[in-house]
């Protein structure tokens, strides 16, 4: 068997800063790389309806958002297959059989699901679709028999749940599904990127996203708000670069060559740093200083999504042709499940026989 990836985001809004090093930018390089023989991007509109059911609105009108982000970011249709969760039912339906291998209990320890029901302030109320989104998410992931799904760090608890699930399939029916292994970003910043605001997350709830669909002036103004060291009032003051965002920005967006170019006086990001905790150092310098690196990052994405934004129709057609691949390909693997669980009746002409000579006088 080759080398398959499976991935994909939820349509609730565009994609910002935190997707991209996260896990797109990662994609464009998995997919860029020859080393794999079939990529599957996931549009995963029926996971985003789990906290979204009384809003479909939302969730309909962000796919085609999630889909130019995708395209823009340098996701190429010809090398991978994007296509929208909610058109696969062969999802659901494997979905469902798994929920019988995973107890309530394990539901409730994953560490990912109680974060999010404790950021969303669920508590008894929330809904099972949500409760069981790693039985879903497991689902995508042997439906294509991933073997390598690229995820943020705060998704690994899921991947192992996912794993389990496996291992628990194949051990009572058979070896039919495929273990998945996680790969998160190599730089440990971009494992997980605060928000804007120097909270843990960027959330698209909490209001402290930069969007890669952001102006340059929109960009401009969030970078010049951003959250800094509280105490380095004056530029004369020390200043902390541990918890300050504008430098984990920089630790995830900052290269050698953006120095010379938009910074001169300084020779790499760690002498920035290093004055920055002497002090004589403001903190607006440094941002401008990020404003640039970002622009020179985003530009062109920006560029090419409204390019992108001139070809809907065709836009459409690719998502048409891409659910349409890949329900094959989740049909297949569902037709072996279905056989090594012993429920695919009509299918197997041996049972057939056997129960219609069963009763025979």
């Amino acid at each position: 068997m080759g080398k398959i990836i499976l991935t994909g985001d939820r349509p609730t809004g565009r994609l910002h800063v935190g997707h991209y090093v996260g896990s797109l930018r990662r994609r464009v390089e998995l997919q860029n790389s020859g080393e794999f023989d079939r990529i599957f991007i996931m549009i995963a509109d029926a996971q985003a309806l789990t906290d979204n059911a009384d809003n479909p609105q939302k969730v309909r009108e962000n796919i085609i958002e999630v889909a130019l982000d995708y395209l823009a970011a340098g996701l190429d249709p010809e090398k991978c297959t994007i296509f929208i969760q909610s058109q696969i039912p062969e999802l659901t339906e494997l979905t469902f059989y798994y929920m019988n291998l995973v107890t309530v209990a394990r539901l409730h320890r994953n560490p990912t699901v109680k974060n999010e029901i404790a950021m969303r302030g669920f508590e008894e109320s929330i809904p099972a679709g949500f409760f069981t989104y790693p039985v879903s998410q497991t689902s995508d992931i042997t439906a294509f028999k991933a073997t390598t799904v690229p995820v943020g760090e705060d998704q690994l608890p899921m991947i192992e749940q996912a794993r389990e699930i496996v291992r628990r399939f194949n051990m009572t029916y058979g070896e039919v599904l495929v273990e998945p292994e996680a790969v998160i970003p190599d730089n440990e910043t971009c494992k997980r990127l605060p928000g804007t605001d120097g909270k843990a997350k960027m959330s698209k709830s909490l209001g402290n996203c930069i969007y890669l669909a952001d102006s340059a002036e929109e960009v401009k103004a969030k970078v010049m708000n951003m959250y800094t060291d509280p105490n380095h009032i004056k530029v004369t003051d020390p200043g902390t670069v541990e918890g300050n965002a504008v430098f984990t920005y920089l630790d995830a967006f900052c290269k050698p060559e953006h120095f010379p170019k938009y910074l001169p006086d300084y020779e790499n990001l760690d002498a920035l740093k290093d004055h920055y905790r002497r002090g004589g150092l403001g903190d607006v310098k440094i941002k401008r200083f990020l404003c640039a690196v970002l622009e020179e990052e985003l530009a062109p994405i920006r560029a090419r999504r409204a390019e992108l934004q001139k070809q809907i129709p065709e836009i459409l057609e690719m998502l048409r042709k891409g659910s349409i691949e890949a329900q094959k390909t989740a049909a297949a693997t569902l037709a072996e499940v279905k056989a090594a669980m012993r429920i695919n009746y009509f299918d197997d002409d041996t049972w057939v026989k056997e129960q219609a000579g069963k009763y025979q006088a």
